[in-house]
Formats: C-alpha cells, sequence, structure tokens
C-alpha cells in the first residue's frame, strides 16, 4: 500500500511573513478593541471635554480607512515588506507616544499616527503573505494568521477593562509595543515582493481624491446629519472615478469592480464584519447591564463565542475559491438566524448559545473577505485589492456604528461623542431591551438581504450558463446524428468541449466571466482551435 502523500510545508519565507501579519494583526485589533472600555477612564485622568473624547476612535478610523487604499498600492510599487516594517514601526511609536500622551489633543494626534501605520500594516501583511505562499497554500496560511488576530479581537475589551481597573488606561498602549516590534521582527526575515508590472509615477490625483472622499465619507458617518459631507464624499468620489479611467497607471485598477467574486465576497464581508461588531459591542453589555454579571464573569462567559469567531480565519483558508461565494451566502443566513435568535430571545443562556453560533458563521464569512478575495485576484495586485477590501470594512463598521447608536463607549453606557449619537438613545440608553434588540435584529436583517443578493448573483449568472451548455448539447447531438451536419464551433473533433460538459474536472470558478482582475478570459475572444493530434473533419459532400 503506497505510503500517504505528505503536503509540502512553507519555506522559512513565508513562516516569517505569516508570523508577521499575525502579530501585526494583533497588535492591531487588540489596540482597537482593548481601548474601548478605558475610554472613560481616559477622559476621567486627562480633563478632556465630553465632545473630544470619541475623536480617541474617530481620530484613528479617519486615518485608517481613508489611507488603506494608498497604502495597499504603495505596497505593490515600493516593496510589501517594507510598508508592513514601516506601518508596524509607525504604530509601535505612536503607541508610546499614546502612553506618554499629557493631554487630550495630544492623545489624539498619537491616535492619528496610529490609524496611519494599521493602514499601512494591514494590506501589506495580507500581500506580502500571499506572495511568499504558493497559490495552493496562500489561503490557509492567511486563515491562520487571522485566526490569531481574532483572539486579540475577542479578548481585547476584557484585557482592556482589567487593565483600566487594576494598572491604568496607559497600559493598553503599552501592551501594544512589543506586538509592533514582533511584527518588525519577522517582517525584516521575509522575503521582498512588489508588482513586477508596476509603471511609476504613482498616481497622486487619484490618491489625494480617494483619501478626501474617504475622509469625507467617515466625517459623515459620524455626523449623519451633516449632509455637506455625504455630498464632498459623492463629488471626490466622481473625481476619483474620472482620475483612474484617464490614468495610465491608476492607483485602484477599475476592472477590479467588474470581478464579481471579489466584489461579491467584500460586500457579503462588509455586512459580516459590521455583525461582528455589534456582537462584541452589545453582548457583553446586556449581559452586565441587563443580566447583572460582573465585568469578570461576562469576560469567562463570552469565552465561548471568542473562540468560535477565532477559528473562523483558519476555517475561511481551507475553502476553494470556487465555492467562496456560495459558502459566504450560507454564513451570512446563518449569522442572520443566530443574531435574531439572540435579538428576541429570553435569557442569559439563550443569548450566549446564539452569539456563539453567530461567531463561528461571522468568522468564517470575515476570514473569506480576506482570504477569498486575495484568491480571485492577481497576485501582482494583491496589496491593492487588499486595500480596497480593508477600505470597505472599516467603513461599513463606522456605518453600522452610525446607524445603531453604540459608538464609542457604547458598552460602558457612557453616550458621549458624535459616534454614538447625542442623548440617552440606542442600546446604552434604551436598557437591555427595544435598544440592545435593535442593535442586534439591524445586523441580522442586513447579513440576510446580502445573502438573498449574494444567492441572486450566483442564479442570474448560472442560469445563462446552463442554457448555452445545453444548447451546445444540442448541437452535438444534431452532429452525430446528421451525417452532413457540420461540427459546432469548438468542437472540431466531434466531442464538446470539457467546460460545456460540466466535468466535474474543471476548476474554472462558476461564479467569473472573465479574467480575476475583471478582464476578458482571452478563450472568450479567441477563434476555435483544433484539439493536437487531430484534423478538422469535413462533411461527405466536401471529400
Amino acid at each position: 500500500m503506497p505510503a500517504p502523500e505528505k503536503r509540502p510545508r512553507l519555506d522559512r519565507s513565508a513562516r516569517w511573513a505569516l508570523a508577521a501579519l499575525a502579530a501585526g494583526a494583533c497588535c492591531v485589533q487588540l489596540d482597537a478593541f482593548a481601548l474601548n472600555p478605558t475610554l472613560p477612564a481616559v477622559r476621567d485622568a486627562l480633563h478632556g471635554a465630553a465632545s473630544a473624547t470619541p475623536w480617541i476612535v474617530s481620530g484613528y478610523l479617519l486615518a485608517a480607512g481613508s489611507l488603506m487604499p494608498v497604502a495597499g498600492r504603495l505596497g505593490d510599487l515600493c516593496g510589501r515588506r517594507r510598508m508592513l516594517t514601516f506601518g508596524a514601526a509607525l504604530f509601535g511609536v505612536a503607541a508610546v507616544l499614546c502612553a506618554l500622551a499629557p493631554s487630550l489633543p495630544l492623545l489624539v494626534a498619537a491616535r492619528v499616527l496610529q490609524g496611519a501605520g494599521g493602514a499601512l500594516l494591514m494590506p501589506a501583511g495580507l500581500a506580502l503573505l500571499t506572495h511568499a505562499c504558493p497559490p495552493e497554500h496562500a489561503r490557509r496560511a492567511t486563515g491562520r494568521a487571522l485566526g490569531l488576530a481574532g483572539l486579540a479581537t475577542v479578548c481585547g475589551p476584557f484585557v482592556g477593562g482589567a487593565l483600566a481597573r487594576s494598572v491604568s488606561w496607559r497600559a493598553v498602549f503599552w501592551l501594544t509595543v512589543p506586538l509592533a516590534v514582533g511584527a518588525v521582527l519577522c517582517a525584516r526575515r521575509a522575503a521582498e515582493s512588489r508588482d513586477p508590472e508596476a509603471r511609476r509615477p504613482f498616481d497622486t490625483a487619484g490618491a489625494a481624491a480617494a483619501t478626501g472622499a474617504l475622509v469625507c465619507l467617515v466625517r459623515w458617518l459620524e455626523h449623519p446629519v451633516a449632509w455637506g459631507w455625504a455630498m464632498g464624499a459623492v463629488a471626490l468620489g466622481a473625481l476619483f472615478l474620472r482620475a483612474e479611467r484617464r490614468s495610465a497607471a491608476p492607483l485602484v485598477d477599475l476592472a477590479l469592480f467588474r470581478n464579481r467574486p471579489y466584489v461579491a465576497l467584500t460586500t457579503g464581508g462588509a455586512f459580516a464584519n459590521s455583525a461582528t461588531v455589534a456582537l462584541l459591542y452589545v453582548v457583553p453589555w446586556v449581559l452586565q447591564r441587563g443580566e447583572g454579571w460582573s465585568a469578570r464573569d461576562t469576560g469567562l462567559a463570552f469565552l465561548a463565542p471568542a473562540a468560535a469567531l477565532a477559528v473562523g480565519g483558519p476555517a475561511a483558508g481551507r475553502v476553494r475559491p470556487t465555492a467562496a461565494v456560495p459558502v459566504m451566502a450560507g454564513c451570512l443566513i446563518v449569522a442572520a438566524a443566530a443574531l435574531g435568535w439572540a435579538a428576541y430571545g429570553t435569557g442569559a443562556a439563550a443569548l450566549l448559545w446564539a452569539s456563539t453560533g453567530a461567531a463561528v458563521a461571522l468568522g468564517v464569512a470575515g476570514g473569506l473577505a480576506l482570504t477569498g478575495t486575495q484568491a480571485v485576484v492577481r497576485r501582482e495586485r494583491a496589496g491593492e485589492a487588499s486595500g480596497v477590501t480593508k477600505a470597505v470594512l472599516t467603513a461599513t463598521a463606522g456605518l453600522w456604528l452610525a446607524v445603531t447608536g453604540t459608538g464609542a463607549g457604547g458598552v460602558t453606557g457612557d453616550r458621549t461623542g458624535s459616534l454614538a449619537g447625542n442623548g440617552t438613545g440606542g442600546v446604552a440608553g434604551a436598557g437591555a431591551g427595544a435598544g440592545a434588540r435593535l442593535a442586534l435584529a439591524l445586523p441580522a436583517a442586513a447579513c440576510l438581504g446580502a445573502a438573498a443578493v449574494l444567492v441572486l448573483m450566483l442564479l442570474l449568472h448560472r442560469v445563462p450558463l446552463r442554457v448555452r451548455r445545453r444548447a451546445v448539447r444540442s448541437d452535438g447531438n444534431a452532429h452525430r446524428e446528421g451525417p452532413t451536419a457540420r461540427p459546432a464551433p469548438g468542437d472540431e473533433d466531434g466531442s464538446i468541449h470539457r467546460a460545456d460538459r460540466g466535468d466535474p474536472t474543471d476548476q474554472t470558478d462558476p461564479t467569473d466571466q472573465g479574467d480575476r482582475d475583471g478582464s476578458p478570459h482571452p478563450s472568450h475572444h479567441a477563434p476555435p482551435r483544433a484539439h493536437p493530434g487531430s484534423t478538422p473533419s469535413t462533411s461527405r459532400n466536401d471529400r
């Protein structure tokens, strides 16, 4: 009996790239989610105004969300390892400045620097790992890194609250410094990669328009009633599209948005990310305020949803690219049902069971948004694709915070700041009843709607494909039954092409009609060719 074939292991450079991405992602996620419970303590210690406190979070989101598309393309042009190293170093230095900040304005300025570092770190890290691994191993390696980052995501609120009570709010920033140093050291041992087909100079006009549009969008999400920011985002977005169409070396190739698997996975991941933020913010708050649990008991009870969310990344890495969109739709449906159960179920046990089920589905969906999109684009422009995806995920998370009204300090009940809204509305003000149900029901409805759109996209693509296959079969049958019939185009040897026959060995993505970056597939325009070693058949009259 032959011995089972051993699975090839990642080489040394790929392992260092995986470690660098995992450390950098843990650094970013731990900082983001551990800081929220400490905001009231930060305001009291620095004697800041209530209106200025949300800028500790908003300044970070503003810098990170607006710079991610630019950072992704810079990694393709200047080197992904270089951008990852610089981003992690900038993030660590900014964390030290935050920990030493003597006043609230200086803390906000340091948080903006942290956002810039995070924007450089994440897209470059994803693209670096994608290029360091063989194509068949890139998805699994990225999933492992995201799984480690998921642990920091779910443990962040508990760790932040514990440090704020027992040590100081400044300890939250000191905690991320060793992780940033580790990311820099690991990245320096990975092999450099960049886009060999990149054309210079850098698209300055497109970068300025994209950054300005995202800045206006983030500001509008913080102030939904200020429609001037929304109009500015639309105007600058139109200028960005015009600049990209005219640029010889665009910041974002617009063909990327004609890549249907990429668009579907990014859209589904955006809704999944918004629902994940809802889960992480609302459920602990309900357990503490509605059920009367202590912070320690809440953190221990939330370990089950935390573990379920963390395993989503490795599970997503095992999904084949051809199955990524259907799996994403299924995960959104399961998450919608579980969130609905969490919103309208009774008792803490039902809430925890529903949260665990939702965390499993949302973890896989969030992982697919990053691993799946990297698998359906050209590897040379992986940084550009990851930058766009991360920017969309950040913007939709901010949109959920604005719509549901949890925002900064929502978990703790501190309703200060524009992200959280004014007054005592939303989850924190409405109690553990209607407000909490609404904050979970809205993401559930959004996930269900996104799943319906993905299913409709799959059906609209596959129905014409099946009709075409049946037409080709009919032509083939007519050719075999009629002695004077000519072969169908592309069927000169009397057989039907494997892709039209639906051969299970054909691994073509059923949701992709063209090249992975959106350009048409060469076979769609190439003239029919005979199979090797065969001669074109002719009718008896021709002979």
